[in-house]
C-alpha cells in the first residue's frame, strides 16, 4: 500500500501547532505530533487527526536530534518538517540583567539549535521525498519587538537560518518561514496591552487566529516554487 504523505509539527498540542496539525490533516497528509510534556493532550490530538504522537524534550540534542528517527521508524517517510516549538516569557527590553547567560542558552537551544537539529536529521528523507521546511519564527525577529531581546534574537536568527538553508539545499528541499504577530492562544490571553494594540492599530484590527498561521503555513507547503522566503503575518501591523 502506497504511503501518503506525512508531516511533523513540532510543538503541535495546542495554538498554532495544533491548528496547523489539524489543517495539515485535513490535507490528507498523516500528521506526527510533538509536545516536550502534555502526552494526554498529544495523544488525543493524534487520535483524532490519524497520525501518531511523539515526545521530546528539544532543549535536549539528542532528545531533538533523535525526534524525526521516531517518527521516519513510524511512517516511513518524511514530506514536511515545521519547526513550531518555541518558548518565550516576557522580560522588558531595557532590564539587561533580567536575562541570564543560561535563559540565553535556554532559549537559543529550543527555538533555534533545535530546528537545526531537525533539519540536518530530516535532509535525507526530505530529499528523497523532495519535501519541505516551514519555520515558524516571529515579527520580532523582523522587527525590533518581542517578549524579550534573547527570544527576538533567536527568531531573528532562524529567519537567516531560513535563507541560508533554502540557498543550500535547493533544488531538492524548500525552506521558507512564517513569522506572526500576536496571535490569539491561551498563551496571549492576557496581554492585553499588546490585544488592544492591534485592535487599535493594525489595518486588520485584531490578532490573528491560529488557523490563520496555519492556512499560511499550508500554502508554503503546498507552492512547489517559493523558497527562502520569511513572510511576516501581522495584520498588517508593521505599516503603523
Amino acid at each position: 500500500m502506497e504511503v501518503g504523505r506525512v508531516a511533523l509539527v513540532t510543538g503541535s498540542v495546542s495554538g498554532i501547532g495544533a491548528a496547523t496539525a489539524r489543517r495539515l490533516a485535513a490535507d490528507g497528509m498523516t500528521v506526527a505530533v510533538h509536545s516536550r510534556s502534555s502526552r494526554e493532550a498529544g495523544e488525543a490530538l493524534a487520535e483524532e487527526i490519524g497520525g501518531s504522537y511523539h515526545q521530546a524534550d528539544l532543549g535536549d540534542d539528542d532528545a531533538a536530534s533523535g525526534l524525526v528517527p521516531a517518527v521516519l521508524d513510524r511512517h516511513g517517510r518524511l514530506d514536511v518538517l515545521v519547526n513550531n516549538a518555541g518558548i518565550s516569557w516576557p522580560v522588558p527590553h531595557a532590564e539587561l540583567d533580567g536575562l541570564t547567560a543560561g535563559d540565553w542558552r535556554r532559549l537559543l537551544d529550543v527555538n533555534l539549535i533545535a530546528p537545526w537539529l531537525l533539519c540536518t536529521a530530516a535532509l535525507p528523507a526530505l530529499r528523497e521525498s523532495g519535501g519541505c521546511v516551514v519555520n515558524v519564527t516571529s515579527h520580532a525577529g523582523v522587527r525590533p519587538k518581542g517578549s524579550s531581546i534573547a527570544y527576538a534574537a533567536s527568531k531573528a536568527a532562524l529567519n537567516h537560518v531560513t535563507k541560508l538553508l533554502a540557498a543550500a539545499l535547493g533544488p531538492d528541499v524548500r525552506v521558507n518561514a512564517v513569522a506572526p504577530g500576536l496571535v490569539d492562544t491561551p498563551m496571549t490571553a492576557d496581554w492585553t496591552a499588546t490585544q488592544e494594540l492591534w485592535r487599535t492599530t493594525s489595518p486588520m484590527r485584531r490578532a490573528a487566529q491560529p488557523s490563520d498561521v496555519a492556512d499560511l503555513i499550508a500554502m508554503l507547503i503546498s507552492h512547489s516554487y517559493l523558497t527562502g522566503e520569511v513572510i511576516l503575518l501581522d495584520g498588517g501591523l508593521n505599516l503603523r
